[in-house]
């Protein structure tokens, strides 16, 4: 198959370069000119999606090449990308960082050029003059790529036509405007990059103010005529959805707050796809699951900062407690398995959670386990069979005395351990997953949720 889809990559020099900042700038600019706008991260995650979407209006998902494969990675950019006028995806740290510390399987520079996308390249000029050139010089030619312009980030009014003038004479690249230093557009940072857009109280001001400015000193004509230039998308349409047909819903409660909010968009759609009903509840605020829950999804969030909170809400933990203990069919992951516990114990104490599965997490301060791994199912579950494969993702400042044997975990260095907690209804685990990496994983889950509302699960907690 083939779809028209106009689209670039903003991708950078490297962390903290800007493209966060002008890609919300410039997804913002486009909402504020009536452009209807997609917009993708590269990687896994979570954050800059949630930016995207409940900041900017622009529709959001991930394009992670190791977690769902070349293939659904095409697919999903073209079912995002034929919703809009124009398709921006946001890279990940450096172009041509990726898994490995020698290669770049997995950059943005292996979606760009998988995707046929041009890329426009961020570069920050604070401090820098002549040198910029030889920097971008280094990374057009370094690897081949799709780099078809530069944006200059901290760059001032009155330097930017003396830099642009020197990219084109020393690179050959054409400048597609600059961003100045937007005091009112800056919010704050935590352990996961920028903080969630649900926390900043003036954020939809901040960023139409970003907007404005990527407004008047981007070169949005040029930036659409490049995202015109990318050829005709060619993708092929998972075999699961030509065997899944429409039938009834199935109401599934999950986790929707300031506390539980890391999802993707993609994955939850592919349940619903499979015929969820997808109801959204707040373990800081409800007192119960939303009534006829056949399934129950916790997603990863930042459980240990509103821990005293989710420790007072007594009712909604024990009645999850005993909703799981008897069988509902339940999907926990990172902040989600913290949740489902014994405990959390942060800065201010030890709080009691729902006690449903044993183990007492902890927060450390520091990364635990962090990176890719592979998880292959020890014993049938929840998710799988036994053998049964999905790659995974883990980014948690905590830890815990028991993260259960349910699954291998191994590391792109080879080293392995035991993962999850599971049964015939649950997985709870550290590891994100992404559905699309396996979507037998969405299949099997949805297959339990059905049993459980035709009364065929042996549940016993209603």
């Amino acid at each position: 198959m083939k779809d028209s889809i106009p689209r670039i990559l903003i991708a950078g020099t490297g962390s903290g370069c800007g493209k966060t900042t002008v890609t919300c700038g410039l997804l913002s600019a486009l909402r504020q000119s009536g452009t209807r706008t997609a917009a993708f991260k590269c990687g896994p995650d979570y954050i800059d999606p949630m930016f995207h979407k409940e900041v900017l209006g622009a529709d959001s998902g991930n394009l992670d090449l190791y977690l769902c494969g070349e293939e659904t990675v095409k697919y999903l950019l073209a079912r995002g990308g034929r919703r809009a006028e124009l398709t921006v995806t946001e890279g990940v740290m450096g172009l041509y960082d990726g898994r490995g510390f020698n290669d770049d399987r997995c950059s943005a520079n292996h979606i760009s050029r998988l995707t046929e996308t041009p890329v426009v390249l961020v570069a920050d000029v604070k401090g820098k003059s002549l040198s910029l050139a030889a920097e971008l010089n280094g990374y057009v030619n370094f690897r081949e790529n799709r780099i078809r312009g530069v944006i200059l980030n901290h760059c001032s009014a009155a330097m930017y036509p003396e830099y642009a003038e020197l990219i084109r004479r020393e690179t050959g690249l054409p400048c597609f405007g600059y961003l100045p230093n937007v005091p009112e557009a800056e919010v704050g940072s935590r352990h996961l990059g920028l903080i969630t857009a649900a926390e900043i109280a003036d954020i939809r001001q901040k960023m139409d103010a970003l907007g404005k400015v990527a407004g008047e000193c981007l070169d949005m004509d040029g930036l659409r005529a490049l995202a015109e230039t990318a050829p005709e998308l060619s993708y092929e349409e998972p075999e699961i959805l030509r065997e899944i047909s429409p039938g009834a819903r199935y109401p599934v409660a999950i986790a929707k707050d300031r506390a539980f909010c890391f999802y993707y968009r993609d994955a939850l759609e592919l349940l619903e796809q499979m015929g969820a009903e997808l109801i959204p509840f707040s373990p800081l605020t409800d007192s119960y699951l939303p009534t006829g829950s056949c399934g129950l999804i916790l997603g990863g969030g930042y459980p240990e900062l509103y821990a005293e909170t989710l420790s007072g809400n007594k009712t909604l933990l024990k009645e999850i407690r005993t909703a799981v203990r008897g069988g509902l069919p339940t999907y926990a992951e990172c902040g989600g398995f913290m949740y489902l516990g014994q405990s959390i114990t942060t800065v201010e104490g030890r709080f009691p959670m729902a006690g449903a599965i044993p183990g007492n997490s902890r927060v450390t301060g520091h990364l635990v386990r962090f990176g890719y791994k592979e998880l292959t199912a020890r014993r049938d579950n929840l998710l799988c069979r036994r053998g049964g494969r999905i790659r995974c993702h883990e980014f948690h400042y905590s830890d815990t005395d028991d993260y259960g044997d349910g699954f291998e975990a191994v590391n792109s260095r080879g080293r392995s351990w035991e993962t999850g907690q599971v049964s015939p209804s649950l997985y709870a685990g550290y590891p994100h997953l992404h559905l699309w990496g396996n979507p037998e994983f969405a299949r099997s889950f949805m297959d339990a949720v059905r049993r459980t509302a035709q009364g065929e699960g042996g549940i016993t907690w209603k």
